[in-house]
């Protein structure tokens, strides 16, 4: 690519990205949305993170993990059970952290 098409490129991501993120900040005035639709909005950052986590800690290089011992499967279920547990998201991330750390380092857990 040449540098204008460089140059070009990066713009127009920036517009669109702008445009994008910004779409709903620009009216004036609150867009009128069904209840329904609202209350399903609710939950999209939830499916978000559960579509990018979920094949981080299930799959293997593409395929299904072959074996039990799996740290992040482990650690997965640990911070799932925190979380359900005292609802605090710094100690979710620490428990599910130490428990995959123990499992790998401690055990020698490498999963498949």
């Amino acid at each position: 690519m040449s540098a204008l098409e460089t140059w070009l490129t990066l713009i127009g991501m920036t517009a669109i990205t702008i445009l994008t993120r910004g779409f709903f900040l620009l009216p004036r005035r609150e867009v009128p949305m069904p209840g329904w639709l609202r209350d399903a909005l609710r939950y999209a950052p939830l499916a978000a993170l559960v579509a990018v986590v979920a094949p981080e800690v299930v799959l293997t290089q593409g395929h299904l993990l072959n074996t039990w011992q799996e740290p992040r499967l482990w650690g997965a279920v640990a911070a799932a059970g925190w979380f359900a547990w005292r609802r605090d998201i710094l100690g979710t991330i620490v428990c599910g952290t130490a428990v995959m750390l123990v499992l790998r380092l401690g055990l020698g857990w490498t999963g498949g």
